[in-house]
């Protein structure tokens, strides 16, 4: 993979919620987490003492980048 990186996505910018993000993955929270810690999904940004959320634009690059990856 290049170290360019890749265009941004056309789409809305907002914050997803956890139920947002697995949907949008197929992945679950446990997995998404696992994902996190090993530097391998985009962190999540903390919305208050117990709510986080991601950035809408960094998930759908991440999804576009596994996309890109497809054999």
């Amino acid at each position: 993979m290049s170290d360019k990186p890749l265009p941004q996505p056309a789409g809305e910018h907002r914050i997803l919620r956890r139920e947002e993000v697995e949907a949008k993955t197929g992945f679950k929270r446990a997995h998404i987490y696992s994902l996190m810690k090993a530097g391998k999904f985009p962190k999540a940004m903390r919305l208050g003492i117990r709510a986080v959320g991601w950035d809408s634009l960094e998930i759908e690059q991440w999804i576009a980048e596994r996309r890109s990856e497809r054999i």
